[in-house]
């Protein structure tokens, strides 16, 4: 049985040990290459190699723990230009073409770090073409994700300019530097491929002494890599399914395929700018030449020292994702980086019980003998049941066999006869613990998967909730006497968390039954809050009610069915099966006398009831308190609380032990204590040594299955999802640093044509990134000072729009010259980023002058911030709406949604109020990263006056419903709104609430949901809910919502400080008011009732 379910995994490594020999000679993943001469230049293992143009053996040019990628030749071939991690975040660097000592040209913080589909920071794109400065793209004054400016900077040093186009992806220069062929947009890193939607990138070429740019491409699909060679535009495009080269002719705007790739696609095109192409395809570099149409692959061997592939051991305490406490309480088993391990509660041995890298071994559970353990492991090549020794003295060994989906959760009966289960179907199973049986589904929640279950004390019937189609929860008995499965609630109401007593009698639970709503201040309407009680059904007819008023001759019964202690356990049952009277079950039905409250744990103990309670969930703000374990004692009918600070996450099965986390620390507690007087649980011992290329395969393996499981469509769109996993397997033989394994998985999933397809993060063993004192500002060089040319905007009352120079009793201007910095003098030839790497939460000196020689010189104490982003976006909208106000003389109204998440409802509630009774109001969507949302917003704007209140002395009526807006509504929307920035102007217009101006969206409207942590931590999106309309169509995937007028911010517009599309809102919404004018009645008469 062991051999056979290992078979798989060990012919997969076999197979990937034997392609990594016979790849000896031709090393696979060679990332973003450049070329010059003949030499050329590229990224592997995440250093920088070259090699002969002709192939041959790579020699190494950087090794450094962090990245270094996106390396450019200089025009004269002296000098690489690349995006390094040396101080932690990415930098633009110099260093020379052979070899040498990095030299750093800037210091302003980058963005991140990234998730991979966001690609880099300040990524380097080329030269200028005197090779005097470097062009690279960066986000530094952009407050969008999905926007990004191009850049110079000076060789010789100083700070970056920025290009003229407002917004730019990719460019180079042109011959004679007069121009820059650049894509407008970036989405390089999208694992999307086939793209149709708004974002979908073409080409421009901008001239910069006219200020003009023109479309050179025009494709429902991507083109990108622009590269420029004597004359014409040479980019990467899918037009035909695969990207593949092409060329497009500026002047009349014919565009020809270059090559025709049918398997793979054309990856990080470069050119050297007179004849030549250099390209990924297959993981190898291949050299196209533009003028005899040659296209020929360049092997070459990197002779890697192999150092991010070398096993070692690492401390895996920090990486710890599920944590059980044994059924005394006397040892834990913890799960962290796909290892279990038995550790001890107080002084004692760490044993790790699997230690190995080709599995992800997890959800793990003790029997109630304490003797051995039950798991989930992948290390068939699909997830199965597995048990082990508690000691790790013999080799797991497989409960269940020929399965394809995934479990959670399994838990032993009491009596260690049994296994409960479930799967991500939602189904739950029982099967016997020994593995001699058939597995046997018990129950199936229809609406997630499930993990509310659990035995009876006798291990012989099995609770649980389950959704029903109201979307509430009901609760369920399975019985193993007659194999039923038993409703016995009536799913009115939510009711979940099923706990027994410790003698079976009783079955406790939560339920969502109080509904005294929490009343908004701002408008006349509720939130839910404090619904939840604790419940218990007597499941014998017999059973008395434990909270009934007591006989003074009768000390009562407490609620664990004893005689108050003082009988025998064993007389009084502890063992025997559980008895239910299901006629009249619904009946017997008894409230703990504990007010209802935010709860959403509970377990039933010896003299008591655990649960956890917590404060109301706010969206994008702090509880108001922690959450806090409270303990309902039987004896006095009272609640205690057990000391805040800790998470509690398990309790031993003998209910006399809890287990809790308290920052990175482990503890065991005492139920009798009352959570004093904790014992240590120790992590030291949590060290395994791990394999990264055996480890790499189990996450390939891992994210190809979650997405087999989870997909929103069994039939993948069509793809044989098999087939692809087949050809991308063998680059894993290639892989040589974390992030390749993430760009070979992103290949893979790119495939499917879906939106919100990610994969992301895991041991990348980046650098730590070092904090840039930021004082919400922009300087420029005068004379050998910094001179400040801009001041950013602040509201100070809100910190996250605090802006440093704006402070009160700072008095800094426009202007101003900045002379030293904590009293060292600075000039112009220092980057002042690199001054400004200062330790993070303190205090900056700053000594300015309005004068350049420093005479008359202040110093003033600054207190920065280490993130400039929300003052762009805030700067951006109050000149927004400046501008509607100024141009509606007041009668419109302005706000900006930037998602739909905590940011955006924030900033819905902070405009949209105050402006309610303007005539108009423009709803901007543009760049809103979605979130979930936008239904709160659709339903507010969707309310019309139905009614009018008037009250004596206010001039204003008030509407019914409350706060309806009046007035007239036009919706802004762009390429990059997306996903439920995708579904807000789509329902906007399904509302028929107004127009929408602007450009087509980004087309991604299928949700998701995390199906990690990878067997490293790495983690993965898969697109699990699809959206359609209420006709059965499909809608807006991988199409985006058209606007009903289309505007173009044109580059030449923005630049000269205009908003089209803004400008165009503004005039459909006035044309609305002044050909019906939104007002209300005049106040009626006053009655006269005197008849």
């Amino acid at each position: 049985m062991l051999q056979s379910q290992f078979l798989p995994r060990l012919l997969a490594l076999t197979a990937l040990l034997l392609a990594a020999s016979s790849a000896a000679a031709n090393t696979k993943l060679l990332r973003f290459p450049d070329v010059h001469g003949d030499r050329v230049v590229f990224s592997y293992g995440g250093d920088l190699w070259g090699a002969p143009v002709q192939g041959g053996t790579a020699y190494r040019l950087t090794s450094h723990p962090g990245l270094e990628l996106f390396a450019k030749f200089s025009p004269d071939g002296r000098w690489i230009a690349f995006t390094g991690q040396y101080g932690g975040d990415e930098q633009v660097y110099v260093m020379p073409a052979s070899g040498g000592e990095p030299r750093q040209l800037t210091w302003y913080p980058a963005t991140g770090p990234l998730p991979a589909r966001w690609g880099y920071d300040h990524q380097v794109y080329g030269w200028t073409p005197d090779g005097s400065a470097v062009l690279f793209r960066s986000q530094r004054d952009a407050w969008g994700s999905s926007s990004s400016t191009l850049y110079t900077v000076p060789v010789d040093g100083g700070l970056p300019e920025a290009m003229p186009m407002p917004v730019s992806g990719a460019g180079t220069f042109t011959e004679d530097g007069s121009a820059v062929f650049y894509s407008p947009l970036f989405r390089d890193f999208r694992t999307w491929k086939r793209y149709e939607g708004g974002w979908a990138q073409d080409l421009w070429l901008f001239d910069l002494e006219a200020g003009q740019a023109r479309q050179l491409t025009d494709h429902p699909r991507t083109d990108r890599d622009p590269m420029w060679i004597d004359g014409q535009g040479y980019f990467v495009s899918d037009r035909d399914g695969k990207l593949n080269l092409y060329r497009v002719d500026p002047d009349g705007g014919a565009v020809e395929q270059l090559t025709r790739h049918s398997e793979w696609d054309v990856r990080w095109a470069s050119s050297d700018e007179r004849s030549r192409i250099i390209y990924e395809l297959d993981g190898e570099l291949r050299l196209y030449n533009v003028q005899d149409g040659s296209d020929t692959a360049i092997e070459i061997t990197v002779p890697d020292d192999g150092v991010n592939t070398r096993p070692r051991w690492v401390d895996v305490s920090d990486q710890i994702n599920g944590a059980h406490l044994s059924p005394t309480g006397q040892r834990v088993l913890f799960e962290a980086r796909g290892n279990l391990f038995n550790a001890p509660v107080g002084e004692g041995v760490t044993r790790s019980l699997t230690g190995r890298s080709t599995a992800h071994d997890r959800e793990a559970a003790w029997f109630p003998d304490g003797q051995s353990i039950v798991f989930v492991s992948d290390i068939s090549g699909e997830e199965e049941l597995y048990v082990v020794p508690a000691d790790g003295s013999e080799a797991p060994r497989a409960l269940t066999s020929g399965h394809e989906t995934r479990f959670y959760q399994p838990i032993v009966s009491p009596d260690g006869e049994h296994i409960a289960v479930s799967d991500k179907e939602g189904r739950i199973f029982i099967l016997p613990a020994d593995g001699d049986g058939e597995m046997v589904e018990v129950g199936r929640d229809p609406g997630w998967r499930n993990r509310d279950y659990v035995w009876a004390p006798a291990g012989d019937v099995l609770a649980f909730s389950q959704t029903q189609e109201s979307g509430m929860r009901a609760i369920y008995l399975h019985t193993l006497s007659d194999g039923e499965t038993r409703r016995i609630s009536d799913g009115m109401f939510s009711e979940y968390r099923p706990a027994f007593s410790p003698d079976g009698q009783y079955l406790y639970y939560l339920g969502d039954r109080e509904f005294a709503p929490q009343i908004s201040s701002i408008e006349w309407n509720f939130a839910t809050n404090r619904t939840t009680g604790i419940f218990a059904f007597a499941l014998s007819s017999d059973a008395p009610n434990p909270f009934a008023p007591e006989d003074a001759e009768e000390p009562g019964v407490v609620a664990n069915g004893n005689d108050n202690g003082n009988g025998d356990d064993e007389e009084n049952g502890d063992s025997e099966a559980t008895h239910i009277d299901f006629d009249g079950l619904a009946q017997r039905l008894i409230r703990l006398p504990v007010d209802a409250g935010n709860y959403w744990s509970l377990s039933v103990v010896e003299g008591g009831v655990l649960f956890m309670e917590g404060s109301a969930f706010y969206y994008g703000r702090a509880p108001e308190s922690q959450p806090k374990l409270r303990f309902f004692k039987f004896e006095d009918q009272e609640v205690v609380d057990f000391p805040n600070g800790r998470q509690f996450t398990d309790l031993s099965l003998d209910g006399k032990r809890l287990l809790a986390r308290q920052g990175s620390n482990w503890q065991v507690l005492d139920v009798a204590k009352e959570g004093r007087d904790p014992e240590a649980v120790a992590t030291n011992g949590l060290r395994t040594r791990i394999d990264p290329v055996a480890e790499w395969a189990t996450a390939f393996d891992e994210v190809w299955r979650r997405f087999r499981d989870y997909f929103y469509v069994p039939n993948m769109h069509g793809y044989d999802w098999e087939a692809l996993r087949e050809q991308y397997r063998p680059l894993l033989a290639h892989v040589a640093h974390r992030s390749d394994l993430n760009y070979v998985m992103g290949e893979m999933i790119g495939e499917l044509n879906i939106s919100h397809a990610y994969v992301s993060g895991g041991d990348e063993g980046l650098p730590e990134r070092h904090p840039v004192a930021l004082l919400g500002a922009r300087f420029e060089a005068d004379r050998g000072r910094y001179r400040i040319s801009r001041i950013l905007e602040g509201q100070n009352d809100e910190p996250r729009y605090r802006s440093p120079l704006t402070e009160a009793g700072v008095n800094i201007a426009v202007g101003d010259y900045l002379i030293a910095i904590n009293g060292h003098e600075i000039s112009a030839e220092e980057n002042i980023y690199q001054r400004l790497m200062l330790p993070p939460g303190e205090p900056v000196a700053l000594t300015v002058s309005e004068r350049r020689d420093g005479r008359d010189a202040r110093t003033v104490m600054v207190n920065p911030i280490n993130d400039e982003t929300s003052l762009f976006y805030l700067a951006w909208v109050l000149d927004n709406h400046r501008y509607v106000s100024e141009a509606t003389d007041g009668r419109v109204g302005y706000l900006h949604i930037p998602d739909m998440g905590p940011d955006g409802i924030r900033e819905f509630i902070k405009w949209y109020y105050g402006q309610i009774r303007k005539q108009g109001l423009v709803i901007d969507v543009r760049s809103n990263g979605g979130g979930n949302v936008s239904q709160m917003l659709i339903e507010r704007l969707s309310r019309r006056p139905l009614a009018l209140g008037y009250a004596r002395t206010n001039p204003y009526p008030s509407t019914y419903p409350n706060e309806a807006f009046n007035g007239h509504l036009v919706a802004l929307l762009d390429e990059n709104s997306a996903s439920d920035g995708d579904i807000f102007p789509w329902q906007f217009r399904n509302a028929g609430l107004g127009p929408l101006i602007g450009q087509k969206s980004w087309g991604g409207v299928v949700g998701i949901t995390s199906h990690g942590p990878l067997i490293d931590g790495g983690s993965v999106n898969v697109p699990e809910f699809g959206f359609s309309d209420v006709n059965g169509n499909w809608v807006v995937e991988g199409e985006g919502v058209t606007p009903d007028i289309e505007v173009e911010n044109d580059p030449a517009s923005v630049i000269a400080g205009r908003d089209p599309q803004l400008e165009r809102a503004i005039q459909e919404v006035m044309q609305k008011i002044e050909s019906d004018p939104p007002r209300f009645p005049a106040r009626p008469a006053p009655p006269v009732k005197t008849d």
